[in-house]
């Protein structure tokens, strides 16, 4: 497959969802900025310092909360309210959608045979969807570290700049993953339910595990298994762990690299 036509399907991948990622981009800038913006209420209530100490370890342990006062603090507050689940949560559903869809989807569809009339591998049509995928994820995940760095001095949250754009980075390595790891099943299976199922149900897990594992030993064998874990909780106060985020980065290329294989030995479904 030439560059050029490489480059074309990626153009085209994102193309073609323009309307829908700029909906989920002004979605996220929007929240951020609603949540930024009830800090300076709450910062000097005192009222967030009581709260934390009636939470329940189980409760503190899923928002990343890992002091009594780290809820009075800008990167605290945002930590809790951000980065413990609503943005992960936008990212991916993003991701393992649009993975899904890309590939498996378009074959449900019967509008991948018609791609792959062209004189192009198969495994090279997948990679450049993939980057497809990439871009609509770093452009979400771009977004929402824009709408961060400004609401910054505006709503005086006292981040780390470091820390901001190590959070940004984060949220696009779990995009990436699962999102790739959608694209992958549904190339490497063409079954487009698995290919949401699957990836949702390795978040989800992950998820509770880097939560939980601290408080129920017998999770804790299965910490390295979690993304959730490899990159760190907390991220706008204790950025991300460098090492686990080159774990995950390697993982998610895995993804993307055996759906590209898998597609190559399977019969592609005619509806």
């Amino acid at each position: 497959m030439s560059l050029p036509a490489a480059t074309e399907f990626t153009r085209r991948g994102v193309a073609d969802h323009r309307r829908a990622l700029a909906g989920w981009c002004v979605g996220a800038v929007a929240y951020i900025a609603m949540i930024a913006a009830i800090f300076p209420s709450l910062a000097g209530s005192g009222s967030l310092d009581k709260l934390v100490q009636n939470y329940p370890d189980v409760l503190k342990s899923l928002f990343g909360i890992s002091g009594s006062g780290s809820l009075s603090s800008g990167a605290g507050f945002l930590d809790a309210e951000l980065f413990s689940f609503m943005l992960p949560l936008i990212v991916l559903v993003l991701a393992i959608g649009s993975g899904a869809r890309t590939f498996a989807g378009d074959e449900d569809a019967g509008r991948l045979e018609l791609v792959l009339a062209y004189p192009v591998r198969r495994r090279a049509a997948v990679l450049a969807k993939g980057v497809a995928v990439g871009a609509e994820i770093m452009a979400v995940c771009l977004c929402s570290g824009i709408a961060l760095a400004l609401s910054n001095p505006v709503f005086d949250l006292g981040l780390s700049a470091a820390h901001v754009a190590a959070s940004v980075a984060g949220l696009a390595l779990l995009g990436l993953l699962f999102g790739w790891c959608a694209l992958g099943v549904g190339a490497g299976t063409g079954n487009r339910g698995l290919a949401i199922a699957l990836p949702a149900a390795l978040a989800a897990a992950g998820y509770l595990v880097s939560g939980l594992h601290s408080l129920a030993g017998w999770l804790d064998p299965f910490r390295f298994l979690s993304a959730f874990w490899w990159l760190g909780t907390a991220p706008l106060q204790n950025g991300i762990r460098g090492s686990g985020g080159l774990v995950v980065a390697i993982v998610a290329l895995a993804a993307l690299l055996g759906g590209a294989l898998l597609v190559e030995r399977r019969d592609l479904k005619v509806p």
